[in-house]
């Protein structure tokens, strides 16, 4: 186990990471924020679904949920239908200018990223990948899977250059 040396650093670091973040945001679209970039990539990677399995997935409670999936049908990124089995609950599904959306913040995420790193090495980029996967993996995150994701958004089926 890791001395508590090592982990005051490490929430150093964490506190310190919000500059990465922010400069990711700042590649994004204007009408793109965050959580509708995430809530595109989580639809994305798993496809079609209820509002309920996205709140999950977002780990955010449903009325957040909503307005995330009210900004993106409002751009035309994404469709709600009635589900057949529950008509109470609505399937949202990517749009084909929501599958445009989700490859340009994919884009511009992995351009940065591959600036910002292009003295890191494969070995480096990859190590980093598998750590971060690691870390969401011992917080419990349920969008884990067998490919990680850049750090800003969610993989899907594409696979970008670096996390």
């Amino acid at each position: 186990m890791a001395e508590s040396a090592q982990y005051e650093e490490l929430v150093r670091q964490f506190s310190a990471f919000g500059a990465v973040k922010r400069e990711m945001k700042r590649t994004m679209p204007a009408d793109c924020h965050s959580g509708s970039a995430a809530a595109l990539a989580l639809l994305g990677r798993y496809g079609d679904m209820r509002m309920s399995k996205l709140a999950e997935l977002l780990s955010v409670d449903m009325s957040v949920t909503s307005r995330h999936v009210a900004h993106l049908a409002e751009r035309g990124w994404i469709e709600r239908s009635p589900d057949p089995a529950d008509k109470r609950s609505r399937i949202l599904r990517l749009t084909p200018a929501g599958r445009t959306q989700l490859d340009e913040l994919f884009r511009r995420t992995t351009q940065l990223l591959a600036e910002r790193l292009a003295d890191w090495s494969d070995e480096e980029v990859g190590r980093l990948t598998q750590l971060m996967s690691r870390l969401r993996d011992s917080f419990g995150d349920t969008r884990t899977g067998s490919r990680p994701a850049p750090p800003a958004l969610e993989q899907t089926t594409r696979t970008p250059a670096s996390t």
